[in-house]
């Protein structure tokens, strides 16, 4: 047990994945990027706020995304996932912790990052409670190896570092 929990900090790695679906647009990180596909899933399929919600509940030992949102929860489906990520941050500052940073790696062959980015940053900061130059946004390739090399859909991988309130 850590004596004085003002010193305490945690990290918290989240990853999510899906598949591309007919129609769009495309939500990602709370954005929503003009496109002919969008990013399957029972909720709004944002990769982004999903990998980042995994990692501050894991920062904390807060359980995951799936035990907080069910998929076989009729609730869920389509639901905002900027407002899932709210709700999991407020379950995070209950239970004394608040997030001081993040770092996100978007994998996809489309779209680009970088031209969306800011809004992302924005959209995934203000959710959390925190200034866009305390969020990292970054666009990778695949290289064209797997999924989403073959453009079937989009990975993301997000490190969240909280500290105690």
């Amino acid at each position: 047990m850590i004596a004085d929990r003002r010193l305490a900090f945690r990290s918290g790695i989240g990853y999510d994945s899906h598949r591309f679906a007919p129609g769009g647009p495309l939500t990602l990180g709370g954005v929503a990027i003009p496109s002919d596909v969008h990013l399957r899933g029972h909720s709004d399929g944002d990769a982004i706020a999903h990998a980042v919600t995994d990692a501050i509940l894991g920062a904390a030992a807060l359980g995951d995304i799936g035990a907080m949102f069910a998929d076989t929860d009729p609730a869920n489906a389509g639901r905002d996932s900027i407002e899932m990520l709210q709700l999991a941050t407020a379950r995070l500052h209950a239970a004394g912790w608040r997030v001081q940073q993040l770092d996100v790696v978007v994998i996809a062959e489309t779209p680009k990052i970088a031209p969306h980015r800011d809004a992302m940053r924005d959209r995934i900061a203000g959710a959390v409670g925190l200034e866009r130059g305390d969020v990292s946004i970054k666009g990778k390739t695949n290289e064209g190896m797997g999924f989403v090399g073959r453009g079937e859909g989009i990975a993301c991988m997000a490190t969240a570092t909280v500290v105690a309130k």
